[in-house]
């Protein structure tokens, strides 16, 4: 038998590629050209026997390759493993050995896993897919399998482009909104820094630069409410500024034909500029009002336009739109409106008067359209309204009026005086009638009306504020009526559904001495009612406390302001307040109105009925046992000044009790009774000032032992002297010291502080003291650095403060440089008109 051919298998052929993809470079044509001879051999190589013994297996025919394929996986199954490092032998055929040291042959091993690793791979491969090693493919399938690898290739493509596109997407989206944002804060930037350049244009050079006003407000018109907000401001700023001390008086058209100089041309072509500007602006602000996000900017500017410049035009409009916020739910918006009436009313002179009656009046319409349901502030603000006490009394100074009467000249006291010569009555005549030319001069360019036309206005102001006034006490008497009838048990203290009495009381107090004699008996009335008294006895008020004691109050002083006209009897409201000391709570109830009453009342005025008095100083000796300091102070300052007017109560101090002689009708003092008067007071004994020389406050037992020593005191023999202190002073002393000796929160009475050292201070154990571990490091750590934060706050406290005097103090200096330039423009604009 001979020898048996090993099969040698072909080594793997280059990737199939087609003619057109094949590219030759220049280079290489230029090299082949100029090398001809080397390439000859070329030209004379067998291809189809190369091609034979390439594409099919050297020495065999077609009809053995199936034979040999199963031989050779034969060979593989035969193939042996290594269990001594789990190896696996790889074909001789596929592989070449190597010859170790020995003369063995070593073929190349694979680990198992990575040989499992390749046999799956080879079992996920197409069924029909043929061993390229064996198998040549013919044109038709190597074009099929291109194309077939193409169309993969371009589906990948596609694949990866779509998510590369929506990679790119988000990436642009993020990048379009990163830049969207950054334009937007640049664009922002450039609108801010363009404002503040126009704004110092028109603050330098008004008369020049007026044109830019109309760009101002433009800039109202952005989409960005953040530079409408600036603009609204800054266009503020420079109408503060710019705006004259005069109203502007547009000219007729018969004005605008005459031939004028450049001066006045260009001084009209500046004043109808900024007033147009001014009508827009305004326009504006009263139609942002009416939106949520910039109501509270518009009323801010128009707020300040009415506190800056209320002389100028278009008043009313924003005079309507401040009133009209002046009982706004909003806080801000209210504390501003407020303000600037106030304002108004407190600055008379820039407008004369003028607008503090549009207010009130303004006022007033709101009062009567809600029906009386306003926030209590719209009335506050009447409280700073000032009147003059000739308000309404006649002239006493009248100028002599001359009468011309058969040659005679008659003044008002009746003399009479010769009539001169013609040349001399012309002459006198002719410098009355100059006087009167430059006196009517003199009042059109003053700022400030003459006395007349000032007590006119006053008056007028003052009835549209006693009509407020009058309206509210009438609501609250109807809504007062309307309620007695009800059960008393679904009244509550309080007056929630009569805001302004609060403030319309106040109001009638300050002003009680302007009000006129004909409206007294029903103003007192209506204060009687309101205080919860009818002819039938008390009845059941839904009002508080405070309130019906600020219904004694205003009697009270109306009586007083007009004693000589008015005879009226105020034990009724002496019945009220009897009553209303055991009504009072603190908590609930105002003690600076409790003290209020008690110095009207029974300190002020002429001496009391000795019933009366004793029923109060024993019903305040009470009082002082059952509340706080303040209000046990005014009651005892109170109870020792009807002590002091009222010798023969002093036998109240005594220890008997009875009364005696002085006992009168009702000899046993009943505490439960309604009326002072039939009290019996005089037979008590007041032991309450007993228990408040033990008070825990030194101020009241110091007080009740010298009330006690009143008693020892014969009133034949020594006067005593009155006490100068009123019991509203004495609440407000007492109010301030208890604030001051209240314990705060953070600090301890000695007494603790004491038991906290004590604490901190025990016994250690010897074997800790040997150790060393005295010390609580975290501890220490802990308290340490408290210590240092705080004092970097008090630090960083201190640098800010620093800041805050020097940018104040920077701004009142720009304050007094616009001030001073400001005058002298004016100055300015005086000389060119004069000129």
């Amino acid at each position: 038998m001979g020898k048996k051919r090993k099969v040698i298998l072909p080594p793997d052929l280059p990737p199939e590629v087609a003619d057109n993809d094949i590219e030759v470079s220049d280079e290489d044509l230029e090299f082949i050209g100029q090398n001809r001879e080397y390439a000859g051999f070329l030209t004379k190589l067998d291809t189809k026997s190369i091609d034979r013994h390439v594409k099919r297996v050297a020495g065999h025919e077609s009809d053995d390759l199936e034979a040999l394929y199963e031989q050779r996986k034969r060979k593989a199954s035969l193939l042996k493993r290594n269990d001594d490092d789990d190896k696996l032998q790889v074909d001789p055929v596929d592989a070449l050995p190597v010859k170790t040291l020995d003369g063995k042959l070593e073929y190349r091993t694979v680990d198992r896993t990575k040989s499992e690793a390749i046999t799956n791979e080879k079992d996920n491969t197409e069924e029909n897919e043929k061993d390229m090693s064996v198998v040549k493919l013919t044109k038709k399938e190597k074009r099929l399998k291109i194309k077939k690898s193409r169309k993969e290739a371009k589906k990948e493509a596609k694949v990866e482009e779509k998510g590369n596109v929506g990679v790119e997407k988000l990436h642009t989206e993020v990048l379009a909104k990163v830049e969207e944002d950054l334009s937007a804060e640049e664009l922002f930037r450039k609108k801010k820094i363009k404002l503040a350049e126009i704004g110092l244009q028109l603050l330098e050079n008004p008369e020049e630069n007026i044109k830019s006003l109309k760009e101002l407000l433009k800039n109202c018109d952005d989409g960005n409410q953040n530079i409408v907000k600036l603009g609204l401001m800054s266009l503020l700023a420079v109408f503060k500024d710019i705006i004259p001390g005069y109203r502007i008086r547009l000219p007729t058209e018969k004005e605008m034909e005459m031939t004028v100089s450049k001066a006045v041309l260009k001084q009209r072509f500046y004043e109808s500029t900024l007033l147009n500007s001014y009508k827009a602006y305004l326009a504006k602000l009263i139609a942002m009002e009416k939106k949520p996000s910039l109501r509270q900017v518009a009323v801010r500017c128009l707020a300040s336009l009415l506190d800056a410049v209320p002389h100028f035009n278009y008043r009313e409009n924003i005079l309507a739109i401040v009133i009209k916020n002046i009982s706004s739910p909003d806080d801000t918006i209210r504390k501003l409106c407020c303000n600037a009436t106030k304002s108004i009313f407190l600055n008379e002179g820039k407008h004369g008067g003028e607008a503090t009656f549009e207010a009130v009046r303004l006022i007033a319409q709101q009062v009567k359209i809600y029906e009386c349901q306003l926030h209590p502030d719209s009335i506050e603000v009447l409280s700073s309204l000032t009147f003059d006490e000739d308000i309404g009394k006649p002239d006493t100074q009248a100028e002599a009026v001359k009468i011309k009467k058969k040659g005679k000249w008659k003044t008002p006291d009746g003399s009479n005086k010769l009539q001169g010569s013609e040349k001399k009555k012309t002459r006198q005549e002719s410098l009355a009638k100059t006087r009167e030319e430059v006196t009517a001069d003199f009042k059109s360019v003053s700022f400030a009306p003459d006395s007349r036309e000032r007590k006119r206005m006053q008056s007028e102001t003052l009835s549209a504020v006693f009509e407020i006034y009058f309206r509210i006490l009438k609501h609250s008497t109807d809504s007062h009526a309307s309620r007695s009838t009800t059960d008393a048990a679904s009244f509550s203290h309080g007056s929630s559904s009569l805001p302004l009495l609060a403030p319309c009381l106040k109001g009638l107090g300050k002003f009680s001495h302007l009000i006129d004699l004909d409206f007294m008996g029903d103003l007192m009335r209506c204060l009687k009612q309101l205080a919860g008294y009818s002819d039938h006895g008390t009845i059941q008020n839904p009002l508080s406390v405070s309130e019906r004691l600020q219904c004694c109050i205003v009697a009270f002083r109306v009586m007083r302001n007009n004693l000589e006209a008015l005879n009226i009897d105020l034990q009724d409201f002496f019945v009220q307040l009897y009553n209303l000391l055991l009504e009072y709570r603190p908590d609930r109830d105002q003690g600076e109105v409790l003290a209020e009453a008690l110095k009207i009342m029974l300190c002020e005025g002429k001496q009391h009925d000795m019933q009366r008095a004793a029923a109060f100083i024993k019903r305040l000796a009470t009082f002082s046992l059952s509340y706080g300091s303040a209000e046990a102070m005014a009651a005892l300052v109170t109870l020792k000044h009807l002590l002091q007017k009222n010798s023969k109560c002093r036998n109240l101090l005594e220890n008997d009790a009875g009364g005696g002689s002085l006992s009168g009708l009702v000899s046993k003092y009943q505490p439960d009774a309604t009326d002072p008067n039939l009290s019996g007071a005089l037979g008590s004994v007041l032991w309450e000032l007993s228990l408040l020389t033990k008070h825990y406050n030194s101020s009241i037992s110091s007080m009740a032992a010298s009330i006690m020593s009143m008693g020892s005191v014969n009133p034949a023999q020594s006067q005593v002297f009155l006490s100068t202190a009123s019991p509203l002073q004495a609440f407000r002393d007492s109010s301030i010291l208890c604030e001051l000796s209240k314990p705060t929160s953070k600090s301890a009475t000695s007494r603790q502080k004491q038991r906290e050292l004590q604490k901190d201070y025990v016994l250690m154990d010897p074997e800790v003291m040997q150790n060393g571990n005295l010390v609580d490091e975290d501890e220490v750590r802990r308290k340490l650095e408290d210590r240092f934060a705080v004092h970097k706050v008090i630090t960083e406290n201190e640098r800010l403060r620093k800041e805050l005097n020097h940018t104040l103090s920077s701004i009142s200096l720009y304050e007094e440089y616009n001030r001073q330039k400001k005058q002298k423009r004016r100055r300015t604009t005086k000389r060119v008109l004069g000129d």
